[in-house]
């Protein structure tokens, strides 16, 4: 009662809101004193909560208040104290000071009272402060009150729990390398499991260290938290290194660190390694567990080795275990991966049996694979039969469905799928979504694809980078190039960053619509927007450059990438070498090659068959079976590709003996030869006009098992009518008509040419009506028919057929009209043939040498060399080169007509690198050039050319005319010209211009 009454007298002095500045720190102490001496009694809280009329959370009771009671309280049980602050939390409705609970933990901890600490630790930390506050508070307050180390370690475990891993870690970094505490084993081992757990990789190696610098004595625990550590982040040869230096420090390994590794071997592809060790294991007497085995078979199937899986299945159940779901499910899901269905329900059905029903994870596993292999209709009766057992379906099986429907372009049954979802108040994921646009988009419904786009946003859900990707991706690829980009902007505008795979779309589709500089554009915002280009970006560039034979700027891409550090793939470099190859330059493809193989590539077959298919269509066969040769050597396999080039290279060079050889060595080697191997080969034997054993292996093709081909139809045929066998070749177009082998363009034109040039004409017309109702009629085959006209003399009709044709939408181009225009010449119609030259310089039509060779040749029929000089010099100026026969035919004119002037004129603007002429004009040439003053070196190339020839006699001949013309002294011998030097320097002008007319001299 005296305790009381003292209370209540004192009451006025406890609770007084307001008292003079000079009685603060007297009247605080007082305070203290006084509710310290209430603390000691039991019913403190039922005293201290007499004073609430005097508003016992006035100025008085405030956290500094409570913290100072709590340092002076040393002898009052910790418990009460922290039962005191909580009260004293509610009365004031304010929180304590940090130090004041960290006094409370510190004592608390002190006397064991791990609970309970753990209990004041967790409500420092839900303060939310910063870690290092929290760690101060609690280091200060230690230093004052000593403390046991396992307050640090309860710290580590509130964090933990409360999911604050990088916190529990900054503890434990700060005690050991600061406050030099060191939690106990089990603490660290624990931080350490939990980080793996939460896959912080960083912190676990600098809590690892930390244990390290601590010295820390590591149990088999901490030595399986570190090879798991290593085998998830890929460095498995360290998590094997540390499992065998347990070993020799004589640690006793338990069956989780092996398990550990043998994860970490089978994580990174490793299974070989996997089941030698699970050998060593069971060497060492350990006896493996489910786990064990569950590791294994699911390594093996995802290395698609499901029959060795299956065999460990059957090991496992003969020792008497019984597979889990996570066992049957990896098993089921390499059946199905491998498109094998009978074993995957197989599988299931043995599951059943065993009384092991299917989970959530094994039903998405089936429905899954059997949706991409596009039977919706067992995938569908698994989704029914997964609900009749019991099982809810989630979003992601629904998400298979719906993938798989639209991959089968089913939008009907995919929609009924998504309402169904809604039913089951299963809420559609972006993933979901992204099923969806991803199948709409392969529908080609690309109005729906935005309206998706649309609804997602009323639905609150933002579409992500891979989702404005298909769908500009989609436009793309339906040339609808500006919604494309219009995609691609408004993503930016919404927010979503574009990553590298959107701005490759992006540049693949403008490439591919020959929109080279808006790509580039791309390129540039790629790098100033830190996305880093790779070998797709500049692909997209080289690709679509080296198809349009554009290889300067292919390499100048190529240069760039390489510069920028980005790694060429097997693509590229083929990709070049192709393009070098269809230029017809075979150095640069070669160099390419030799490039490939200094940047440490290792080109694959496709690469070689490139190179090997470029030189052989180049005809450089030889150079081919080099690159044959270095595949041979790498292991390599070729494949009948590979074959192929070769042995149609060595046809058309007409090596035909190789050629077979080839073809047997590909027999031999299990390479099976295609229709195209065939081909090859019969095409051969036209070439070399063996008709007869081509016919026989175009007859054995069925024997094969292959069946001819509309190109195996026409090389026959081909063959046929250029050994003038038109009967047989129509035999064959009959044949492949009956037979449903498609006509092409090539076969009509092979047959009209054919029928011309044996003069059945009548037939090559029928073909060419029937050829152009099919829609097959071509420029070339009409050429072959006009000409056989011609030939026939039949000029009416191919005038007609002229005109028909162009009525019928068929261009002519300049063979058309240079074979008009030569047959109209010949038949002296030289006014119809100028008509038609004139007519193809109004349509800008090339004219090349043969046209104005068959109108020049109309001109000389007719005697008008004025015309020819003219049109001569017209093609000269055009830098259109004229040949050896049009220049002979100059040279005749001219000498013929007299007109030496001209004649020289000619010599002057042509080299006439090939002129053919007859031994008359030969020396009446010689004899206009030598009376007009030829030089020095002019004379002697002529007297050189005869004496090459063996001619004697005319060498001196030449030397008698020139001194009679005056040119040289009459003491000058056919000697003098031989043996001296050439120092004029139009020597060699001289000597192209006279050497063919001192040859035909000589003759």
């Amino acid at each position: 009662m005296m305790i009381i009454t003292k209370t209540r007298l004192s009451r006025s002095r406890f609770f007084t809101t307001t008292s003079p500045l000079n009685d603060e720190a007297s009247t605080t102490t007082t305070s203290v004193n006084e509710i310290s001496t209430i603390l000691k009694q039991k019913n403190w809280r039922f005293l201290l909560q007499q004073q609430s009329s005097s508003s016992i959370a006035g100025n008085k009771l405030n956290p500094d208040l409570v913290h100072s009671i709590l340092r002076q309280s040393d002898t009052i049980d910790p418990l009460r104290l922290l039962d005191f602050v909580i009260w004293a939390d509610s009365q004031m409705g304010m929180s304590q000071n940090l130090t004041s609970f960290s006094l409370i933990a510190i004592k608390l901890c002190n006397l064991r009272e791990f609970g309970q600490t753990h209990r004041v630790l967790e409500i420092m930390v839900n303060t939310r402060k910063p870690v290092f506050e929290i760690l101060d508070c609690l280091i200060g307050s230690g230093r004052e009150l000593g403390v046991k180390v396992e307050v640090f370690g309860i710290l580590i475990d509130v964090y933990k729990k409360l999911g604050l891993l990088n916190e529990a870690s900054v503890v434990f970094l700060r005690v050991v390398k600061e406050g030099g505490f060191v939690p106990d084993l089990l603490c660290c081992n624990s931080l350490l499991k939990d980080l793996l757990k939460g896959n912080q990789m960083e912190a676990f190696w600098k809590v690892y260290e930390g244990m390290v610098e601590g010295n820390v004595k590591f149990d088999v625990y901490t030595y399986t938290n570190v090879i798991n550590a290593y085998c998830r982040s890929g460095n498995v040869e360290e998590g094997k290194r540390l499992l065998f230096e347990m070993e020799s420090k004589g640690c006793c390994l338990s069956l989780v660190t092996y398990n550990v590794v043998l994860g970490g071997l089978c994580r990174n592809g490793a299974v070989d390694e996997a089941c030698e060790l699970m050998k060593t294991m069971v060497a060492k007497g350990m006896v493996l567990d489910n786990y064990t085995y569950s590791i294994l078979v699911d390594g093996l199937c995802k290395k698609k080795r499901v029959g060795e899986a299956k065999l460990l299945l059957e090991e496992m159940l003969g020792k008497g275990l019984y597979p889990d779901h996570f066992t049957c499910t990896a098993l089921i899901s390499g059946f199905l991966k491998q498109g094998d269905l009978e074993e995957g329900f197989r599988i299931k059905d043995e599951m059943v049996a065993r009384g092991l029903k299917l989970n959530t994870v094994a039903y998405h596993t089936f429905i899954s694979a059997i949706s991409k292999l596009g039977n919706m209709k067992k995938a569908r009766a698994l989704l029914d039969e997964m609900i009749t057992s019991g099982l809810k379906p989630d979003v992601r099986i629904y998400n298979s469905l719906i993938e798989g429907y639209y991959q089968q372009k089913n939008s009907g049954e995919a929609c009924e799928l998504l309402k169904e979802m809604k039913k089951r108040t299963l809420v559609p994921a972006v993933y979901t979504y992204r099923a969806i646009l991803s199948g709409v988009c392969h529908c080609g419904d690309l109005h729906l694809a935005a309206e998706i786009m649309e609804h997602m946003a009323d639905q609150g859900l933002k579409p992500d980078v891979a989702m404005y990707t298909t769908l500009m991706k989609t436009y793309l690829q339906n040339d609808k190039l500006d919604n494309g980009v219009e995609v691609f902007n408004q993503m930016k505008q919404n927010g979503v960053l574009p990553d590298v795979m959107c701005y490759n779309s992006l540049i693949i589709g403008l490439c591919k619509a020959n929109k080279m500089e808006e790509a580039r554009k791309y390129v540039l915002e790629m790098v100033n927007t830190r996305v880093k280009p790779n070998a797709y970006t500049y692909g997209a560039f080289i690709t679509r450059y080296a198809k349009a034979g554009e290889m300067e700027d292919a390499e100048k891409y190529f240069k760039e990438m390489i510069g920028y550090g980005i790694v060429p793939n097997d693509v590229i470099y083929t990709t070049l070498i192709r393009g070098h190859c269809n230029n017809g330059n075979t150095e640069e493809a070669f160099s390419t090659f030799k490039r490939t193989l200094e940047l440490g590539a290792l080109p694959d077959v496709q690469t070689y068959n490139t190179l090997i298919h470029g030189l052989s269509v180049n005809g450089k066969v030889q150079e081919a079976m080099q690159i044959f040769s270095q595949l041979i050597d790498k292991d390599l396999a070729p494949n009948v590709f590979t074959y192929n080039s070769l042995i149609s290279g060595f046809c058309k060079q007409y090596v035909i003996i190789e050629a077979f050889r080839l073809y047997e060595e590909m027999c031999q080697k299990g390479i099976t030869p295609d229709i195209f191997t065939h081909n090859a080969l019969i095409n051969g034997l036209c070439l070399v006009d063996n008709i007869v054993r081509a016919r026989e292996l175009f007859d054995g093709i069925t024997g094969k098992g292959l069946t001819p081909n509309c190109a195996s139809y026409g090389i026959i045929i081909n063959g046929y009518c250029k050994s003038g066998d038109l009967n047989e070749a129509l035999h064959l177009f009959n044949d492949m008509t009956s037979k449903g082998v498609p006509l092409d363009s090539f076969i009509y034109c092979t047959l009209i040419d054919g029928l011309c040039k044996t003069g059945k004409v009548e037939k090559a017309i029928s073909l060419f009506d029937e050829m152009s109702q099919k829609g097959f009629a071509a420029t070339s085959s009409f050429n072959a028919l006009l000409d056989g006209l011609c030939k026939s003399g039949k000029l009416i009709e191919a005038d007609q057929l002229f005109k028909h044709v162009i009525s019928k939408h068929i261009v002519p181009n300049h063979v058309t009209y240079t074979i008009l225009i030569d047959h109209y010449c010949k038949a002296e119609r030289i006014n119809k043939g100028e008509e038609l030259f004139l007519e193809m310089q109004k349509k800008n039509i090339l004219t090349n040498t043969i046209t104005y060779t068959a109108l020049i040749n109309g001109y000389n029929r007719a005697g008008n060399i004025i015309k020819m000089v003219n049109l001569f010099n017209e093609m000269l100026v055009k830098q259109i080169e004229p040949d050896g026969p049009l220049c002979s035919l100059m040279v005749d004119a001219c000498l013929r007509e007299g007109n030496l002037e001209e004649l020289l004129e000619l010599v002057d603007k042509t080299s006439i690198p090939s002129v053919d002429l007859n031994k008359k004009s030969s020396e009446m040439l010689i004899d206009a050039l030598c009376n007009n003053k030829l030089s020095l070196s002019a004379c002697r190339a002529l007297v050189r050319g005869f004496y090459e020839e063996g001619s004697m006699d005319e060498a001196k001949r030449v030397v008698n005319r020139m001194v009679g013309f005056g040119l040289v002294p009459d003491t000058i011998t056919v000697s003098d010209f031989i043996s001296e030097p050439q120092t004029d320097a139009n020597s060699e002008y001289d000597s192209n211009v006279l050497k063919k007319a001192t040859i035909a001299a000589a003759k």
